[in-house]
């Protein structure tokens, strides 16, 4: 696959086998691009920042990252990374395999962010939140961090695996979201949410166990958890698991 003549890549990068880089992109220093991985134009892509401690921004294998998307150095990406475009993506994230990162998505670093995560456009993830796998996150919602704005405090967002949050919320500093937890859009989150609970409103508010809403296809079917039914995206091996689980 094509490097582009307009394209600018370090002879100090580390780049694999079968790359597309698209049109105006530029790959620093200190990068480290795997197999199988295609990016796309006008990206910056190892943006040098002394808040990496000198660490390398790493790219895993068979990613796909959109144009006008910037990356900088000291995060490291399992294979599988997609993008949207205008991606901002700052330094210290550990991300594991599979990430979707949407369209304007904002990921401020010093972050933890496990496999098969979803973050739809427009999200904001601020320093120290930690992301468990199979997390979906929906459009502009934020994670925020700061609970006396402004001040030197950070205090994290954690929001356990297969947990949903839906679109327009807003996760109050060291908040935690429970396993399976869903929380409505909309929300102001304030409080912690247990484990396979839903909450809502503004402030959120406790409104039901997930296992009491009803899928709307007329089956009558629990919607949560929702590795029931939905499977779209994920490998079969993974699938068969859940399925294992559910139809014992």
């Amino acid at each position: 696959m094509p490097i582009s003549t307009t394209a600018i890549v370090s002879s100090k990068a580390s780049i694999g086998s079968n790359i597309s880089i698209g049109d105006f992109t530029i790959i620093s220093d200190n990068v480290v691009i795997g197999d199988n991985v295609s990016i796309q134009s006008h990206c910056l892509i190892g943006q040098p920042t002394p808040l990496s401690d000198g660490k390398p921004l790493i790219i895993g294998n068979d990613s796909l990252i959109r144009s006008h998307s910037i990356f900088y150095e000291g995060s490291r990406f399992g294979s599988k990374l997609m993008t949207g475009h205008c991606v901002t993506v700052r330094e210290k994230i550990e991300a594991g395999e599979n990430l979707l990162i949407g369209t304007h998505c904002d990921l401020q670093g010093h972050a933890k962010i496990g496999d098969y995560v979803r973050l739809y456009t427009g999200v904001q993830i601020n320093h120290a939140s930690d992301i468990g796998d199979f997390v979906r996150i929906y459009h502009y919602s934020v994670l925020t961090n700061d609970p006396h704005p402004p001040s030197n405090m950070v205090l994290g967002v954690k929001v356990e695996k297969y947990a949903v949050i839906a679109t327009m919320c807003c996760i109050l500093p060291g908040v935690q979201i429970g396993e399976n937890a869903l929380v409505g859009a909309g929300s102001l989150v304030r409080k912690n949410v247990e484990p396979e609970t839903v909450v809502s409103g503004v402030p959120a508010k406790y409104i039901c166990r997930s296992s009491e809403i009803k899928l709307k296809d007329g089956t009558n079917q629990p919607a949560y958890p929702w590795m029931r039914h939905f499977h779209r995206g994920y490998p079969q091996k993974i699938t068969d698991e859940w399925m294992s689980i559910y139809d014992a």
